[in-house]
Order: structure tokens, then C-alpha cells, then sequence
């Protein structure tokens, strides 16, 4: 990022810039004692002079570009918490290997094989290690495959497992398959820092960037 040179920035004073830069009257003031203190038999050469001019051009430039782009970077960051904000009681899906239940109490994510498979099933482990769902999904081909259960026991009440750790076996021939884990989880709330700070969503994973999530439901 360009670092802006302005007249406002801290530890400026009245018609001085910062260390390492010169505002607009610092420059006119050092070209004026440059113009009255030359040799008269040996002046600044006008190419120097428009060089000079130019650089400072320049510079003026950059500082007001830096600045509309710090405005136009803050309206963004509106406009995505605006965004995430109606997000608020919907899914997202994540790269994660843990799935939590969603708002019916079920389980959902997404496989990315990297080739296809003859068999594949997905379990679903608590924190004791402990399978809690197995799930068959058989021959699958290469590319994204969807899981879901629905968070009910063998006698149709729900489990409350909480998060579960997500485990894929996936083979070709005996061999393991490549693959990429996603699941869904729910948005309760966004979370903004008081001190300006990038929004993060509250979701069943802990607190997560808008930008982490691959799809919205």
C-alpha cells in the first residue's frame, strides 16, 4: 500500500509535512529559497526546474489517489457487513473437517473427490471418537459430492451430538481417493470491532470471515 503524504498526517504541524515527505507550502517555500539564494551567473537549469515540478506533481497525485482509494475501500466495508448482515440465520458452507447440526438439527457438507471412487462413506465422530453416523454414499464420480443426515437415532429422536468430527473414506481400486472436505453452518450473527476492524460472522465453527464462505443457503 502507498503510504499517503498529507499535511494531516499525525505529528504534522502548521506548514510543515511529515519526516519522510513534503506537502504542498513545504515545497513551494524550498523551491522560492531555491530560486532566491542560485548563483546568478549559474541558475537552476529549466529542465531541473520541470523535473522538479513534475516529481512534486507526481507525488500531490499519489497522495489524493491514496486518499479516494481509502474512501472507496471504507464504503466497501460497508457494503460487505451490509451484505454479511443479511446473511444472519442462514448456512454457509466452509472448508472445514467438523460439521455442526444446522437449525433442524441436521448435519450437511460437501466431498471434493479428486477422482472418482468406488466407495465412499463419510463418518461422523464425536470428541470421544466415537462413530455416531455412518454414511454410505457407494460409488461416486470425480468432483463435488453432497452428505447430509438428518440428526435422528435408529428410533427417530434427535441425537444432540453437537460438532462432529467429519472422516472420509474414499477409494479407487484399494487405493485412497484425494479428497477435500466442506460442510455447512449456521450463521447466528455478525461480530463488527469497534475499532474498525473486518467483520466476522458467528457460526456454529466460531467466528469466520464472509469472504470463507463457498456458498450461501
Amino acid at each position: 500500500m502507498i503510504d499517503p503524504i498529507s499535511s494531516n498526517a499525525p505529528g504534522s504541524t502548521t506548514g510543515a509535512g511529515p519526516a519522510n515527505g513534503l506537502d504542498q507550502n513545504a515545497f513551494l517555500r524550498l523551491l522560492t529559497t531555491q530560486l532566491t539564494t542560485q548563483d546568478p551567473f549559474n541558475p537552476v537549469d529549466n529542465t531541473q526546474m520541470v523535473a522538479q515540478m513534475a516529481q512534486f506533481s507526481q507525488v500531490a497525485g499519489i497522495a489524493e489517489m491514496n486518499q479516494k482509494l481509502e474512501a472507496i475501500a471504507g464504503a466497501l466495508t460497508g457494503n460487505r457487513i451490509g451484505d454479511a448482515a443479511s446473511w444472519i440465520g442462514r448456512a454457509m458452507l466452509v472448508e472445514a473437517d467438523v460439521a455442526t447440526p444446522l437449525r433442524d438439527g441436521s448435519y450437511a457438507g460437501e466431498l471434493e473427490l479428486g477422482a472418482a471412487a468406488d466407495q465412499v462413506t463419510v463418518s461422523l465422530v464425536d470428541e470421544n471418537g466415537s462413530v455416531v453416523r455412518n454414511i454410505t454414499l457407494g460409488a461416486q464420480e470425480a468432483g463435488p459430492v453432497h452428505f447430509s443426515w438428518d440428526g435422528l437415532g435408529e428410533d427417530g429422536e434427535p441425537v444432540n451430538a453437537g460438532p462432529l468430527r467429519v472422516v472420509v473414506n474414499a477409494r479407487a481400486g484399494g487405493s485412497p481417493v484425494e479428497t477435500a472436505t466442506a460442510t455447512w453452518t449456521t450463521i447466528g450473527g455478525i461480530q463488527s470491532p469497534a475499532n474498525g476492524g473486518e467483520a466476522r460472522l458467528v457460526t456454529g465453527l466460531g467466528l469466520l470471515a464472509p469472504d470463507a464462505a463457498i456458498r450461501i443457503s
